[in-house]
């Protein structure tokens, strides 16, 4: 059995037994469930029943699968409960850490410098987001976006939100010894919380969806040559009769107005490419994981000519990797950094690129909406 149908499993048991069911595992890799006669009457199934998750079902089993309505069925049963979760995790830091080689292969400043000032166990908080996307074209494409931020500095944890989610579901019996209150990160207001989304969201929307668009536009780039390789033949032998019969008008009226139904015929054609291919994006918050851990705290001051800033990076035991830097205009997720010269924000090379009108490089998190010096205005703020 493979390991989501084993996970699945024992998510099911433990479900149903939360619900008041007797669950009781039988051979091969199934479960022999009594339920109670509302369970029972929600997930529309008998109140003595056998379930089968490998590919060798038990006798007189039902198939259970995350390809099945399955996953419907326990969301209706669920209904608003587990959409958050908290989980603390007292995990042993390690005595001593190696500040300057970690912060050297994880901040990467393109036009500043750094210095490691030092090193302190800390406690923080990280708040992970589950967005489930819906692309719909001629094709449809179900995903899961993970979003996570470090509430202590801000930085996303692309690089080991995986790693935590999978420690979160691991059960242990020593997560529930949360720090006192004032050892963690503040809250984000729901302001500081959408606008972050907001501006993180649609880059990793675009990473995910990456694959499935260019299968997209591969299909529609042939479509659309078969129909101009198709009307491109039927013109051509118009043009050629046309051409035969230039001395008899009435026949030349006829093919005029053969090549005037081509070309109409020709761009509905392609209306209706367009109107297949047209692409629509589902985009819904499924669940929040909040956790809270023990970090090395990694305290750095960043030079930009003239002026410095202190910033603090923490180290993650569980996964042994440090945060980047956090991007203050797009929380993208990649490293490059740069600093800008008026206020010393933190950004990608993209948030400092030139204006297109007068290319004079600034900075997008002092001016959001337009150019400093030509007042263009480059579009909304994210």
């Amino acid at each position: 059995m493979s390991q989501s149908s084993s996970s699945f499993r024992d998510f099911t048991a433990r479900l149903l037994d939360y619900e008041g069911a007797l669950v009781e595992r039988v051979e091969p890799e199934g479960l022999e469930v009594l339920a109670p006669a509302p369970l029972a009457r929600e997930l529309q199934i008998p109140e003595l029943a056998r379930f089968g998750f490998a590919a060798e079902l038990p006798s007189n089993a039902e198939r259970v699968g995350l390809e099945s309505d399955w996953l419907e069925r326990f969301g209706n049963l669920l209904g608003e409960r587990g959409q958050t979760a908290r989980v603390t995790f007292p995990f042993a830091l390690p005595g001593q850490i190696d500040a300057e080689r970690i912060v050297e292969h994880a901040v990467s400043l393109q036009n500043a410098v750094y210095r490691v000032t030092g090193v302190a166990p800390a406690w923080t908080r990280y708040l992970i987001l589950l967005f489930q996307v819906t692309a719909f074209s001629d094709e449809k494409r179900d995903g899961i976006i993970k979003l996570g931020f470090n509430l202590a500095n801000g930085s996303t944890i692309d690089s080991f939100v995986d790693e935590l989610m999978f420690s979160a579901i691991e059960p242990a019996d020593s997560r529930d010894m949360p720090p006192a209150l004032s050892e963690l990160p503040p809250d984000l207001t729901q302001t500081q919380l959408q606008s972050r989304v907001g501006r993180a969201l649609p880059e990793r929307i675009d990473a995910q969806l990456a694959p499935f668009l260019s299968g997209m536009q591969r299909r529609l780039d042939r479509d659309l040559r078969r129909v101009h390789d198709y009307f491109t033949d039927l013109r051509a032998e118009s043009l050629q009769r046309l051409q035969k019969h230039l001395a008899d008008e009435a026949e030349t009226a006829r093919e005029r107005l053969r090549l005037e139904a081509i070309a109409r015929e020709y761009h509905a054609k392609v209306m209706d490419l367009q109107q297949k291919y047209a692409l629509r994006v589902d985009v819904a918050w499924t669940q929040t994981l909040e956790v809270v851990m023990p970090v090395q705290r990694i305290a750095i001051v960043i030079k930009r000519r003239k002026g410095e800033r202190k910033l603090a990076l923490d180290w993650n035991p569980l996964a042994r990797k440090l945060d980047i830097p956090l991007c203050e205009y797009s929380y993208t997720r990649s490293m490059a950094r740069m600093v800008c010269d008026e206020r010393l924000h933190l950004t990608s090379p993209a948030a400092q690129a030139p204006c297109t009108d007068c290319a004079k490089p600034y900075c997008r998190v002092c001016h959001p909406r337009q150019c400093p010096k030509c007042h263009l205005s480059e579009g909304k703020s994210p």
